[in-house]
């Protein structure tokens, strides 16, 4: 059982920045691949990245590549989003996410999900 919670979302004005974090409990942790999406008013959830708790392997949408730094800590079991250059596209509440199915972009194999975390971007 793995148990996900996301913290450090807030009201940015754009091209601002912040860092989400997620913190997880569970013993396997370092196993699975660890995954943020973001879900905006009226949208579907959309992936935004991803990384691979055993060798370190990243993933981004490209809408946040260059933009965006997933990074994680296996000894303190958080995994941090750095999102720089904020835009107003990017508000939505961003969800952590593990999954025991390697490295996929699909919502459909992220077995343990947060509560999310608000992102508001104002210009």
């Amino acid at each position: 059982q793995v148990q996900l919670v996301e913290s450090g979302g807030g009201l940015v004005q754009a091209g601002g920045s912040l860092r989400l974090s997620c913190a997880a409990s569970g013993r396997t942790f370092s196993s699975y691949t660890m995954g943020w999406f973001r879900q905006a008013p009226g949208k579907e959830r959309e992936f935004v990245a991803l990384i691979s708790r055993s060798d370190g392997v990243t993933r981004y949408a490209d809408s946040v590549k260059g933009r965006f730094t997933i990074s994680g800590d296996n000894v303190k079991k958080v995994v941090y989003l750095q999102m720089n250059s904020l835009q107003r596209e990017d508000a939505a509440v961003y969800y952590c996410a593990a999954s025991a199915m390697g490295l996929s972009s699909s919502s459909a194999v992220y077995d343990y999900w947060g509560r999310g975390t608000q992102v508001t971007v104002s210009s």
